[in-house]
């Protein structure tokens, strides 16, 4: 693992930013490309002086948008039906379809902001909005946002810990898990204050039809 890691280093070393803008690409269209592989070097070249933090943060979200405007027009163009019974070429699964599309109808579109911090999710949320036509100007600010937190995040790992692989993964495991806490509280309050909307909605067209 330890010479993995090295290799990227030098490999986003010397293809600089352009690396960073290819791999982010990669990593959110179907390809299985772990975005940690990519921010986190980055950010370590930061700390030693050898790559801009702010460089970095652009390339990498602006990858992450490419990539995620990819998968948009992929469903948009060839929506559902095609992308099921062909995705498996693009190591796409049929189950894979079903479970992003479902949270997105769920939470309609700001999941494609919150769906880029979630695992699982990232890479594919932007098949639905694209299936389902979203507003691509509104498409593209949820998702370079929501990319844009989950890159500052990997890079201030790599800029912190550095080369400290076990620390960086510890770390990265507690913050997942805080993301998902915080992404189903936020969803979990919006809903109870709709419902309550609806409610008084309800309530005052029944006081109306009196």
């Amino acid at each position: 693992m330890g010479e993995i890691v090295n290799w990227v280093v030098e490999t986003v070393g010397a293809m600089g930013y352009t690396g960073i803008f290819i791999m982010m690409f990669l990593e959110s269209s179907f390809f299985p490309f772990p975005s940690e592989v990519a921010m986190i070097p980055a950010g370590y070249l930061a700390s030693k002086g050898e790559m801009s933090l702010v460089g970095a943060f652009l390339a990498g979200a602006g990858g992450s948008l490419a990539g995620a405007l990819f998968n948009y027009v992929l469903g948009h163009r060839l929506g559902r039906a095609f992308l099921v019974k062909y995705g498996r070429y693009i190591l796409l699964k049929p189950e894979t379809i079903d479970k992003v599309e479902a949270f997105f109808e769920k939470y309609g579109p700001a999941s494609t902001f919150w769906g880029r911090l979630l695992p699982g999710i990232r890479q594919y949320i932007s098949l639905p909005a694209g299936i389902g036509r979203m507003p691509l100007t509104s498409f593209s600010i949820y998702t370079f946002l929501g990319a844009g937190i989950w890159c500052a995040v990997l890079l201030t790992l790599g800029y912190i810990f550095g080369e400290h692989e076990d620390r960086i993964k510890e770390v990265l495991h507690y913050l997942i898990a805080v993301i998902i806490l915080m992404v189903i509280g936020v969803f979990y309050y919006y809903r109870r204050k709709n419902k309550k909307i609806e409610e008084a909605f309800i309530k005052e067209l029944e006081q109306e039809g009196r």
